[in-house]
């Protein structure tokens, strides 16, 4: 087993219990990403390529409120030019982190903008405190909500909703983005990460073979279905911890 990559500039990163917690932190600039945070994300990413475990990213405290991501570092983005957007700074590793192997939980308090936004879109569950905020920006600055949000939104909260948020600035409360299916939960600020460690706890319950060939399949178009379903489910026959599992339902059944 190769080491947890250490903490960075703008990135805390520790090993908890069942999971591994990533903290943004960058919090002078309201923990906009920048290509330093995006460095040090990749190599989390490819860290947890080798050793899946479950990832909850979250936030830091900004002048005692909380804040996820205010979204990308306009400082950077301002001087980016066609090459930067055709080699996708943010969307290559939003892309990297949707792929990883195990499942991947946003606990957001405060604003969860831009690419703050897209980052969490780019996670599998979503949990936030009442006072979140959601909303992408980009078209204010004169660009488009490039590195996710374009597809993955409507996805999720249909395409009316997608086209405010995206073409007209609105921006949705916690509340709101639970009612149309952005948030898995909404919790307060104190109870976050203990909300985010109990859903890695549930997840981690489960085979870990299972629950990564679930995420796998998940993504896959619908027209790849059934097919792999059987492919995948044949794995499962075959693995050891599937027979463990089931001799000790059967255990419990009849003691």
């Amino acid at each position: 087993m190769t080491a947890l990559p250490p903490s960075g500039e703008a990135l805390r990163i520790s090993q908890e219990e069942g999971y591994v917690l990533a903290r943004l932190h960058r919090p002078e600039v309201r923990n906009a990403i920048d290509e330093t945070m995006v460095r040090e994300f990749h190599q989390l990413c490819e860290y947890l390529e080798r050793e899946p475990a479950i990832l909850v990213i979250t936030g830091c405290t900004v002048n005692g409120k909380g804040i996820f991501a205010s979204g990308a570092d306009i400082r950077q983005l301002r001087e980016r030019r066609t090459a930067d957007a055709l080699r996708g700074v943010n969307s290559t590793l939003f892309h990297r982190i949707k792929r990883l192997p195990m499942p991947v939980i946003a606990a957001i308090d405060g604003y969860a903008l831009g690419g703050g936004l897209e980052l969490a879109l780019a996670a599998d569950f979503r949990i936030a405190t009442e006072g979140a905020t959601f909303g992408q920006p980009e078209t204010g600055l004169g660009i488009i909500a490039g590195a996710g949000a374009l597809w993955r939104l409507t996805t999720l909260v249909g395409e009316g909703v997608a086209n405010e948020i995206l073409m007209a600035g609105r921006r949705l409360s916690a509340a709101e983005a639970l009612r149309h299916g952005l948030l898995t939960e909404v919790t307060t600020s104190e109870n976050l990460l203990d909300a985010a460690a109990e859903l890695a706890r549930r997840i981690g319950k489960n085979d870990p073979l299972a629950v990564r060939l679930s995420k796998e399949l998940l993504a896959m178009p619908e027209s790849a279905h059934p097919a792999v379903d059987a492919l995948a489910q044949a794995i499962c026959f075959e693995s050891p911890e599937k027979f463990r599992r089931m001799d000790a339902f059967l255990e419990r059944k009849h003691s």
